[in-house]
């Protein structure tokens, strides 16, 4: 029973590949080549995962990198209008990015590697900028980094111990 909703779920679960890289390595005999998969794993629904994988073939890469992305998965807070509840800048290395909420209707405005991880996640409005390096692999973790960091309002509400009416509710002065 448990089995069948697992595989229930992973079949729910969308992959794409954000990058591919030739790397090699310098050995006695020459230069070995491999190849080193981005991969964005993701079921729309707020759960996404980011994975890498490396291999001599890119079929072999990209499965590394969708093993390692379900097993990196994390949770997204995705409000009704399928954006994120505040900002947030994500940092990872070098990589800076900034994502903003944004107003139904905006679409997904973001860089090259971070888009996908945010269709995947089940936004489908948001502001994003990469204020640090242009390196893929940064990029993303910087941006998984950030989306790690939302709570959700109920979230903040239990934090402070208050209801999330009167989180927004002004103050009486």
């Amino acid at each position: 029973m448990a089995r069948d909703r697992r595989r229930q779920e992973e079949s729910d679960l969308q992959e794409r590949v954000v990058y591919i890289h030739r790397v090699s390595k310098t050995v006695k005999g020459g230069r070995r080549m491999s190849l080193l998969a981005l991969v964005v794993v993701g079921d729309g629904k707020g759960n996404v995962g980011v994975g890498m994988g490396k291999s001599a073939e890119v079929p072999l890469a990209i499965q590394k990198g969708v093993d390692d992305a379900k097993k990196n998965m994390f949770h997204v807070p995705v409000t009704d209008e399928g954006t994120i509840p505040h900002e947030v800048e994500g940092h990872y290395g070098a990589g800076r990015v900034l994502i903003k909420p944004a107003i139904p209707g905006t679409g997904v405005i973001a860089g090259g590697p971070v888009r996908p991880l945010f269709e995947l996640a089940g936004i489908h409005n948001v502001l994003s900028k990469s204020l640090g390096t242009n390196n893929a692999l940064n990029i993303i973790k910087a941006a998984a980094e950030g989306l790690k960091q939302l709570s959700s309002p109920a979230e903040t509400a239990e934090r402070r111990g208050i209801t999330v009416g009167e989180m927004f509710v002004g103050k009486e002065n």
